[in-house]
């Protein structure tokens, strides 16, 4: 028995990055390693209730009335949805900057509450996934690894498309323009939140980045057959670990009404946030409803707003993990743990991108032959139809998907990361290549 290490977890307040430590941490418990979570207060005890340890904090004032789990969020995308119909470059000042804007605020807000969760648990090792700095991290001495759970355009490079547009990577002719309106954007907001970082005692940020690179471990999620070939190198530090899917408790049964009926099916799950789009998931129920295949849909927090067709079955949480392994295609926000959980379960998408890095993902989908992306606002009846049919009888896809299945199933990448944190923990130093 190894000697037990203290970890952190910190992620950011939705349950993408949440699922995605909760994988990793899950391997740590089992070797005997203490696995403590930041959270934000409104998902307390979800954690807990898988055996770990919470330490609760605050990302902003409290609010008047209790919330649900990454409400905050929630009430944010709801209120910007209608830029969501907008091209991606004019999206960058009214959507991605405020977006910075609101994850900045927070980290303000709490760095004096983690440096006193910090000195209270006293880690071996702090593990954040995040989009933007929080010094209290850096701040603090320890050894801490950064996790990015989005797509990894996030990590910047000239020969790569520019994260947040969707944009083709054999088409370079509007990548030029895009930086520059993102560097217009945020130039301010940088500049002002840098400086910050360096008032709490952490460095100035990268230029263009909200985030720091951790001298110690840095990991990526993303398999290496959709992987992007980078003019420059990444640091050795460095490490891609193809998908990270968690044990959900949750066993799966598919329902009678949809076990015993002919045709193809197919998982429908625009994620917590992008289903609390009520409009678009009645029309995508209203067209879906008219196909001959079968659906399990993931309703989302609005699920008492719209009723399901007679060729699908449904409820406001799934059990994700557990579903994916039963069906034939996704029909996706194309969020990165989806994305990347499809991969690990060797399932083709159709994508249907709504926000921040949804549409790179869906273009790499897409432009690599594991799926198709279609327009989320605009497809015709005929085009989302005609895309669940193309791919259930594309099987030179689905061969492929599943050769990348075996791949990733075969080297689990939260075992892989658990090993790498693990040694970060236990010896304090950076772990290369």
């Amino acid at each position: 028995m190894t000697e037990s290490r203290t970890i952190i977890f910190f992620p950011e307040g939705a349950y993408g990055p949440t699922n995605n430590c909760v994988a990793i941490g899950q391997v740590l418990r089992e070797r005997g390693h203490r696995v403590v979570f930041v959270l934000e207060e409104s998902f307390s005890g979800s954690l807990e209730a898988q055996g770990f340890e919470e330490r609760l904090m605050r990302l902003g004032p409290p609010p008047e009335h209790p919330e649900e789990p990454g409400q905050f969020w929630k009430n944010f995308i709801r209120e910007t949805a209608p830029v969501f119909r907008k091209p991606t470059i004019d999206q960058l000042e009214e959507f991605i900057a405020p977006t910075f804007e609101a994850l900045c605020g927070g980290a303000r807000y709490v760095d004096d509450q983690l440096t006193e969760i910090f000195e209270d648990v006293q880690p071996d090792a702090i593990v954040e996934d995040n989009v933007v700095s929080f010094p209290a991290i850096l701040a603090s001495g320890r050894p801490w690894v950064r996790i990015v759970s989005c797509n990894p355009l996030e990590v910047k490079d000239t020969g790569i498309a520019p994260v947040f547009s969707g944009y083709s990577t054999d088409d370079r002719s509007a990548w030029d323009t895009f930086r520059d309106e993102y560097r217009r954007a945020t130039a301010e907001l940088h500049g002002a939140f840098s400086a910050f970082c360096e008032e709490q005692g952490a460095p100035r940020l990268p230029e263009g980045d909200f985030i720091h690179e951790s001298d110690f471990l840095n990991l990526y999620l993303y398999p290496a057959e959709v992987d992007y070939a980078r003019a420059n190198p990444l640091a050795a530090t460095w490490h891609r670990i193809d998908t990270c899917v968690r044990d959900v408790a949750e066993s799966f049964t598919l329902p009678d009404d949809l076990a015993h009926d002919a045709g193809g099916l197919v998982y429908l799950s625009l994620g917590s946030l992008g289903s609390a789009d009520v409009d678009l998931m009645r029309r995508l129920v209203d067209v879906l409803g008219r196909s001959p295949h079968r659906f399990i849909v993931s309703k989302g927090p609005q699920h008492t707003e719209f009723e399901l067709a007679d060729n699908m079955w449904g409820a406001e949480y799934l059990p994700q993990p557990a579903i994916l392994p039963h069906v034939d295609l996704v029909i996706t926000h194309a969020g990165n743990n989806t994305t990347t959980e499809c991969f690990h379960h060797g399932l083709p998408m159709i994508a249907l991108p709504l926000f921040w890095d949804q549409y790179d993902n869906a273009q790499r989908v897409h432009e690599t032959g594991h799926g198709l992306r279609l327009p989320t606002y605009s497809f015709t009846d005929e085009q989302l139809l005609g895309a669940v049919e193309q791919i259930l009888v594309d099987t030179t896809a689905r061969e492929r998907m599943r050769s990348i299945s075996t791949r990733v199933q075969a080297d689990p990448g939260r075992v892989r990361a658990a090993s790498l944190i693990e040694r970060v923990a236990r010896g304090g130093q950076p772990v290369s290549r």
